[in-house]
């Protein structure tokens, strides 16, 4: 008998080891899928056979099959394919409400070898659902005695989705009484107020409608609306008014139901029915306020009616309306704030040994942030705790000893991408079901000085007038740095160039703070028409990094010159030109030429003459363009023999500048006639002028032919030392000067309104030191040619004394130099 009892618990114990082994090798494993809902039917959540590590051909053999544990079969599996597909509609809200985290949990089974899967698929929320006003129509009475300022709670909107996809706004229809304001409550929930922008008048208008939008966060936004009708009503001219505006209360989780929280008061100085006082929750009072507490409405008492649980709910902020009986009823608001006192239920609890380090952008892999340690109250398996990062975090938690961890860093940081890191870290126990908690750590990731500033432009245009004022503002460059701190914060300054052989600095000054560049004098356009300025920017980072702009600035021609007179040279020269012509002259007799210059540019260099004075105005007259003094009339005897004319000379500036000379004519009796006009004399051939015809093209014939046999010499020549030195009739010193690219050429030409001019600038960019102007009357009825070097405004002496040399003395004029040249 005692053998055979022997024998059968050793049968029995190896029966339940056996199935100890078999339990554990037909549960495998779990595998974890993420789909956003509402996917359509047949849609594909993952490769389910190749996610458990099966063939094809396994999933017929070894009779694959899924069962859901919520009841629905909500997932097939693709037998053709492997691959766990969407069998029916997935409503996130139907399945979970408004839990933060939605999880189906599938059982996969297959044969031979019976195992057995562990599937979850997280249900991920989508913007389907619209904010929803519980009622279309909200009516309010307000006193026509309300005070502007009164705020109005409105109903809150209900958006079944969560997160960013619930109500994230509102918005109300323009009004001139009302305005929305949005107070935030507990919970991250929004609660429309209306606001009395202004007081009301029953009498001029009695009913307001309004239309109120919510719009929630969702891609694409969706929005629900309601009307609000606000009814003025007179009567009841004061309010309830409680002791406080907000009340702050704590209470125990594990309180009673019925428990006594607080009790408030509201006084009304009103009497009788208007001072009677009835308390109620607000009307946006969310429904897990409303089974959570209740509100005696006589005498404000607010009491427990339900299980407090502070992993729900940490605070309560509730709404409390104390209405009169008046006739309108009037109403104040109040606040409570209820928070609600932890009770320890055994979660896991994490702790920062040392507060978090800020981080270096450059920091190595590996570097200790901070320090944790994780704590659970409960004992064995309960109190065991694991510690887990999100994935794809640049950091790591690194293991040290019972419980303890070290967060370091696991990858490369960029501060300008992301200048600070919230790190959920989640601990779990081991219990069953298990207890989690999270915690949050910030870590500061510190700038590294790895950026340069970085201009806005990489050049600037900057025009700036002539004669500006010392010191004004040209232009503001600035740059930008991505950096942080010190390491962003630039400084400019002016790399010294030349501007004529002159240091730049001589010109301008730059602000260093804001990049303003400011003038150091007054610029005059004839003498620098442009220059450049090469501007850095550099940070104060070590080492600090900088980067350049060139800033061109291009000074705009101003009427700051006056015409200067250059013949007759003694006007020129300060002093009364005296001419002298014969009585016999006729009407167009040329008396004399006045002849000046403007050393501006383009309009302002345009020049019109006329008589500002005259002895006598009729005979005299100028011509508008070409200066040229001629007579209306002929002259009588009656007429003085001393003339006096005063020509003023003006330009087409704005302003315009102008200049006058003074010209004194003689008129005497016997002086020799001129020759008169060609274009009024008709000669008479005679045997001398065909004579002297024949010379003339006898001599003009040898002299092109002397120039033709000229040329072919020099051709000659030049092809022969082209072929030794490869190069025609230029030296090597000629050819180093055209080589030189400070001899560049300039050729201006304006051919805008009556006086044409060209100018040749010779010399580098900037230098105006050889610079020539022609200037040609297009108006006059001969051709005038002068040559001026506009850097000379005031001094023509030079060109004075070239004209006085080609021209006769003052009983010279126009006409006989003319015939005299024919």
């Amino acid at each position: 008998m005692t053998k055979t009892i022997g024998y059968r618990d050793w049968r029995w114990q190896a029966l339940w080891w056996h199935h100890f082994f078999l339990l554990w090798s037909i549960i495998h494993g779990q595998t974890r899928y993420s789909i956003p809902e509402e996917l359509k039917q047949g849609s594909v959540v993952g490769n389910l056979a190749k996610d458990l590590g099966l063939g094809l051909s396994e999933i017929f053999d070894r009779k694959l099959r899924v069962a859901s544990e919520a009841g629905k079969q909500y997932f097939t599996v693709d037998a053709g394919k492997g691959e766990l597909v969407v069998n029916d509609r997935i409503d996130r809200e139907a399945l979970c409400g408004q839990s933060a985290s939605c999880v189906l949990t599938l059982q996969v089974v297959i044969d031979q070898p019976l195992q057995l899967y562990r599937v979850e698929v997280e249900i991920q929320d989508i913007n389907d659902n619209s904010p929803k006003f519980p009622s279309q129509d909200i009516i309010l009475e307000i006193a026509e005695s309300t005070a502007a300022g009164a705020r109005f709670p409105v109903e809150t909107a209900k958006d079944l989705d969560l997160g960013v996809n619930s109500v994230r706004s509102y918005t109300i229809s323009k009004d001139d009484y009302f305005s929305l304001k949005i107070k935030d409550v507990s919970g991250g929930r929004k609660v429309p107020e209306l606001v009395l922008s202004k007081s009301l008048d029953r009498e001029k208008k009695a009913t307001h409608q309004l239309q109120l939008t919510a719009i929630d966060g969702g891609n694409p936004v969706k929005s629900g609306t309601c009307v609000i009708t606000i009814n003025v009503l007179d009567n009841n001219d004061n309010f309830p008014v409680f002791e406080k505006n907000i009340y702050k209360v704590s209470i125990s989780e594990n309180s009673v139901e019925g428990a006594s929280i607080i009790k408030l008061t509201a006084k009304d100085i009103d009497e009788g029915p208007n001072g009677e006082v009835e308390y109620s929750f607000g009307t946006h009072t969310p429904d897990t306020v409303l089974s959570m507490f209740n509100i005696d409405s006589l005498t404000g008492e607010i009491r427990l009616a339900g299980q407090l649980d502070f992993e729900t709910n940490e605070n309560y902020e509730i709404d409390i309306c104390a209405k009169d009986k008046g006739a309108p009823r009037m109403e104040g608001h109040c606040t409570v704030h209820i928070e609600v006192g932890d009770v320890n239920d055994n979660a896991p609890n994490i702790f920062l040994t040392s507060q978090p380090n800020s981080v270096p952008e450059d920091a190595p892999s590996g570097t200790v942030v901070a320090l944790i340690s994780a704590r659970d109250l409960d004992s064995g398996d309960n109190g065991k705790v694991s510690l887990q990062l999100p994935k794809n975090s640049p950091f790591n938690l690194k293991p040290s000893f019972s419980d303890n961890y070290a967060l370091v860093t696991g990858a490369a940081l960029d501060r300008e991408s992301f200048s600070e890191y919230k790190i959920d870290i989640i601990a779990t126990d081991l219990g069953s079901p298990p207890l989690s908690s999270r915690k949050t750590v910030n870590v500061t990731i510190t700038d590294v000085n790895d950026n340069p500033p970085v201009f806005s432009q990489p050049s600037y245009n900057v025009y700036l007038k002539e004669n500006g004022v010392p010191g004004s503002i040209l232009y503001s460059v600035s740059a930008s740095d991505l950096d942080f701190g010190e390491n962003a914060k630039i400084s400019y300054s002016i790399l010294d160039s030349k501007v004529q052989d002159v240091s730049v600095s001589s010109y301008v000054y730059i602000n260093s703070d804001n990049g303003s560049i400011y003038s150091m004098h007054s610029f005059d356009y004839e003498k620098l028409k442009v220059f450049q300025i090469q501007v850095q920017a550099k940070d104060q980072g070590s080492p600090s990094l900088g980067s350049n702009t060139t800033v061109h600035v291009f000074i705009l021609d101003q009427n700051d010159n006056a015409p200067a007179v250059i013949y007759p040279s003694s006007a020129a020269l300060g002093s009364l030109s005296h001419q002298r012509m014969p009585r016999s002259a006729k009407a167009g007799h040329l008396v004399t030429k006045v002849t000046a210059v403007d050393a501006d540019s383009g309009h302002n260099a345009w020049i019109s003459y006329k008589v500002a004075e005259a002895t006598d105005a009729s005979l005299f007259t100028v011509n508008l363009y070409t200066g040229e003094v001629r007579t209306k009339r002929a002259v009588s005897e009656q007429d003085d023999s001393s003339q006096r004319l005063l020509i003023e000379i003006k330009d087409d500036g704005e302003p315009v500048q102008s200049s006058t000379v003074t010209v004194s004519i003689l008129l005497e009796d016997g002086l020799h006639e001129p020759i008169l006009d060609l274009r009024q004399k008709v000669s008479e051939p005679s045997k001398k002028t065909g004579r002297i015809t024949l010379y003339l093209i006898l001599s003009l014939a040898s002299v092109s032919v002397l120039s033709v046999v000229t040329f072919l010499i020099l051709a000659v020549k030049c092809m022969r030392s082209s072929r030794s030195s490869g190069s025609c009739c230029m030296t090597q010193g000629d050819y180093d000067g055209y080589k030189n690219p400070n001899r560049n050429l300039q050729i201006q030409l304006n051919t805008d309104g009556p006086i044409k001019y060209v100018e040749v600038m010779g010399g580098d960019m900037l230098s105006q030191s050889q610079s020539f102007r022609s200037c040609m009357s297009p108006m006059s009825e001969y051709s005038d040619f002068t040559m001026i070097k506009p850097s000379s405004t005031t001094d023509f002496k030079e060109v004075i004394s070239v004209l006085d040399a080609s021209l006769p003395d003052s009983t010279w004029t126009f006409e006989s130099q003319q015939v005299s040249m024919v």
